[in-house]
């Protein structure tokens, strides 16, 4: 089975200093058909402008992965850590028994432009932590490239979550077009997400802000003759 979200039916707040786009209820977008997908629960495209940000709050007994695409955001939490994400990184927060955390756009007229991703843990009360990884674009060119899971491997981001999350860059010489497959294990879902550009999966042509949930499939393949960037999400069930 395959549902195709489009960039237009997501929830959106303007909050003047914050635009988000929400793929899932999130604060005061209700929407019970999109409550998640398996084990996501958030997927906020927002954008800050310069100057502003998230002033400190907590979180508990979640993973929460920043991706940033534009801009660049400065974090700071309980734990200690001070950090800027820039593009091309993936951080990842274990919120577990409890982080209070705080994002901002420091940079001059210029919006931050990133992913808000919300994964439900593979247990409460977890010891809070935080981790985060940059990946070059050459690395994420035509592939789909792991930059978290729950083992780490091949260099990516620890997830305390049964889920796997890729990124790619579909950059296809001219005239010719790029393909990718995506291997689906019996009883998960898949979760893709595009960035920016347009990107056939699975026959379905999609552009940017817009999903693709998957849900008994073996497999989903990838097709552009055009640049475009994506998320898959391999999601328990």
């Amino acid at each position: 089975m395959i549902h195709i979200r489009k960039s237009q039916d997501r929830g959106f707040a303007n909050h003047g200093w914050l635009k988000s786009f929400h793929s899932f209820s999130f604060a005061g977008y209700y929407d019970p058909k999109h409550m998640g997908w398996g084990n996501l629960r958030v997927i906020n495209e927002d954008r800050i402008a310069a100057g502003t940000g998230f002033g400190a709050h907590p979180h508990k007994d979640m993973e929460i992965v920043s991706y940033v695409m534009d801009g660049a955001l400065s974090h700071e939490d309980s734990m200690g850590n001070v950090q800027t994400i820039q593009p091309g990184e993936v951080q990842r927060m274990t919120a577990g028994t409890g982080v209070v955390h705080s994002e901002h756009n420091r940079a001059e007229g210029k919006a931050t432009h990133f992913l808000q991703i919300w994964l439900q843990p593979s247990g409460t009360g977890l010891e809070p932590g935080y981790e985060q990884k940059r990946f070059t674009d050459a690395e994420k060119t035509n592939v789909l490239r792991l930059v978290a899971d729950p083992q780490g491997l091949q260099g990516s981001v620890h997830l305390n979550a049964d889920a796997r999350m890729y990124a790619s860059l579909l950059r296809p010489a001219a005239g010719q077009v790029v393909q990718l497959t995506h291997e689906i294990a019996v009883g998960r879902k898949c979760y893709v997400f595009v960035i920016d550009g347009e990107v056939v999966v699975a026959g379905k042509k999609l552009t940017s802000g817009d999903a693709l949930l998957a849900e008994n499939e073996h497999a989903l393949p990838f097709e552009s003759d055009q640049t475009a960037e994506l998320l898959v999400f391999d999601l328990a069930a």
